[in-house]
């Protein structure tokens, strides 16, 4: 959906390359032929000199000889001084986007006092409005959302790709900004908090699942660096990955390739949901991170979620309805805006977009075909 904005951003920039490089091609083919004149015009000028003075008796073949090597040295360490001069020039472009990257300043920043202390995991979205860019009048992502998710409570979230249920999110742990309305967690308005208390108070599990080359163990102290082994058997039993893992030759210890190549996709989604459980948080977000494992057990992770951790507020977002259907509120999200919300029962009565996608899923459908 941004694919018009991408690309004149990656066309403006492409042509900032091509002015650079180009002024620094011209500069290079200029710089060739001065020096190779400079080079020949002052060989040619000390063999003429020489051969006089040699002629004369004023000067040895030796000396000249001498004089003809040192003229040389000097001629073509100059030449290899512009030579690096030229590269100089060609890198500055690149020094230049690289200490933009250095110095860049993000736009979210915490407040001078700012509250470090999150109360519970309620939610809510008062007259949410959001888009990414800067420009007002661009087709907001989030439009109009108005939803209340008590503390403790279980929030499920379907829509169709595109809709804003990452967008949504996003805007709780203060990942952006809305651009109009308010979030308040904990019945406070998100802006009002220190952004680290705030962030580590809310754990998000997304669709892309990150693991780092280490052992189980130091994965897992990513997300509580001082989480003892107990602490971490605990998260990995609720996330249902203690079952692979006992399995596996060292355990806790089995080594994970950069990236958990050396795991199946179900597995490392289970891996980093317990890692997100280490934090301990308020507010607990799947972003359709149990795509990879089979029904039983997201039913299990997701019963072991209401019996171990009742007060946390977890929202999943899921394109299985059989995923969110226990949720205790669904929202059905339809191009930014919120199309239903209420029970399973209740959807299936009043939302024929949930209605449809149910349906389809009994079928063997998908939900984007429709």
């Amino acid at each position: 959906v941004r694919e018009g904005f991408q690309t004149a951003h990656f066309d403006e920039a492409s042509q900032d390359i091509y002015k650079i490089n180009k002024r620094a091609e011209k500069i290079l083919v200029l710089n060739q032929p001065v020096m190779m004149l400079a080079v020949y015009s002052s060989i040619l000028l000390v063999c003429w000199v020489g051969a006089q003075q040699v002629v004369d008796g004023s000067m040895q073949v030796g000396s000249l000889m001498s004089l003809f090597t040192y003229i040389m040295t000097l001629l073509m360490s100059l030449m290899m001084f512009s030579m690096v001069f030229i590269q100089i020039i060609m890198s500055m472009a690149s020094a230049r986007r690289v200490v933009e990257v250095i110095t860049q300043v993000s736009s979210l920043q915490s407040p001078a006092d700012g509250v470090k202390e999150v109360r519970n995991g309620e939610i809510v979205f008062d007259h949410v409005r959001f888009n990414y860019a800067e420009n007002p009048d661009d087709p907001y992502i989030l439009d109009d959302v108005n939803v209340t998710i008590p503390s403790g409570s279980s929030f499920g979230i379907l829509g169709a790709t595109g809709s804003g249920k990452t967008s949504f999110v996003q805007l709780i742990p203060r990942l952006y900004d809305v651009t109009s309305g308010e979030v308040r967690v904990g019945g406070l308005n998100v802006k009002d908090y220190d952004l680290k208390c705030l962030r580590d108070k809310v754990a998000m599990v997304l669709q892309k699942n990150v693991l780092f080359s280490g052992s189980i163990i130091d994965n897992m102290r990513w997300g509580a660096e001082d989480a003892t082994l107990d602490e971490i058997r605990e998260a990995c039993h609720l996330a249902q990955a203690d079952e692979f893992i006992e399995k596996m030759p060292d355990k806790y210890n089995t080594y994970i390739e950069q990236g958990g190549t050396n795991v199946s996709g179900g597995q490392r989604q289970r891996l980093t949901i317990a890692r997100a459980l280490l934090k301990k948080p308020k507010i607990l977000i799947l972003d359709d991170s149990t795509s990879a494992v089979d029904t039983r057990t997201d039913q299990l992770i997701r019963e072991a979620f209401q019996t171990k951790i009742p007060d946390t507020t977890r929202i999943i977002i899921s394109q299985r309805v059989s995923s969110i259907q226990d949720s205790d509120l669904i929202m059905v999200l339809n191009e930014g805006k919120v199309e239903a919300t209420g029970t399973h029962e209740e959807l299936l009565k009043t939302c024929p977009i949930y209605q449809q996608t149910y349906e389809q899923q009994q079928k063997g459908g998908d939900f984007d075909e429709q």
